[in-house]
């Protein structure tokens, strides 16, 4: 094992993960990859709550704008990212910062991905055609149906999950849950996890404002201007999907704004139990951190 480190500072949403990560970064000398699964999209700005153009010049980042919409990102292709911007940066750094509220991204880094075969694309295509069609409910009865063992353990009310483990099975005849690995990966360098948690009614309360803060900065029009590329799996996201039936004129703006603020609160509850799960995060409320507690 060599001497180079990778601090991952993980938590929900709007915790204040970017500025102690920025922090931590400015003080290892170092530079950061972000692990979230929607500020990679160049397209994708507010609603996302990209880190801003001062902090960007703070500290250089990685895996922010650096794709478009229009491609295929998904853990693995983070997990090679990653991978190759860490080694690179090793060679003129002792430590790297990672930073993100992606679960499975940040699993993919440390430990690897299930062996997965690869699926036929259409596959997939014909699941998502017949979400749009008939919805969740037809989502969880396929899975519950087809793949109970999945259906036991996994998310029930995440969609893209639910399509992942439907798109599994017909496309291999094998629950997702047997393609998980045994056996972690050990990479060859040390990694020290942190968590940063507030309370609920802490975190809902910025959340909702963070909510009021992206309206008031221009989301809507993020948004709209994103409509000709709304069929796109990257815009099937928090912060964007829930304006549509505004746009059809079906929905007011206040209720635009409260549906988002409660699937972000629902967003971060799920990040927060995914992460909990982690026995090697060590958890640290953002008032307290610093970053001596932490190198």
């Amino acid at each position: 094992m060599s001497n180079n480190t990778v601090y991952i500072i993980v938590g929900p949403t709007a915790v204040g993960k970017t500025s102690f990560a920025i922090s931590l970064a400015q003080h290892l000398k170092t530079e950061i990859i972000s692990a979230d699964a929607r500020q990679c999209y160049a397209e994708l700005n507010i609603g996302v709550a990209r880190p801003s153009l001062d902090e960007l010049s703070h500290v250089p980042h990685h895996f922010i704008a650096s794709h478009s919409v229009n491609e295929t990102v998904n853990a693995q292709v983070f997990e090679n990212y990653a991978l190759a911007k860490a080694n690179e940066l090793f060679k003129t750094h002792h430590s790297v910062v990672m930073v993100g509220g992606t679960g499975l991204y940040i699993k993919a880094f440390c430990e690897g991905l299930d062996l997965i075969p690869a699926i036929d694309p259409a596959i997939r295509e014909d699941i998502i055609k017949q979400y749009e069609k008939l919805g969740l409910r037809w989502l969880q009865k396929e899975v519950s149906v087809k793949d109970p063992m999945y259906w036991a353990k996994g998310e029930q009310q995440n969609p893209q999950r639910l399509m992942r483990a439907l798109e599994v099975m017909l496309g291999t005849g094998a629950s997702i849950v047997s393609f998980q690995i045994k056996n972690k990966i050990t990479r060859p360098f040390n990694i020290v996890k942190v968590g940063l948690e507030l309370t609920r009614e802490q975190l809902y309360e910025r959340i909702n404002q963070r909510v009021i803060s992206m309206v008031e900065n221009g989301l809507e029009t993020e948004v709209r201007n994103l409509l000709p590329q709304n069929h796109l799996n990257a815009l099937q996201t928090v912060g964007y999907s829930e304006w549509v039936p505004y746009f059809e004129g079906s929905l007011s703006k206040d209720k635009v704004i409260e549906n988002i603020q409660q699937n972000t609160r629902h967003y971060a509850k799920r990040q927060m139990t995914w992460f909990k799960k982690d026995p090697d995060i060590t958890w640290y409320s953002p008032n307290e951190v610093t970053v001596a507690k932490i190198v």
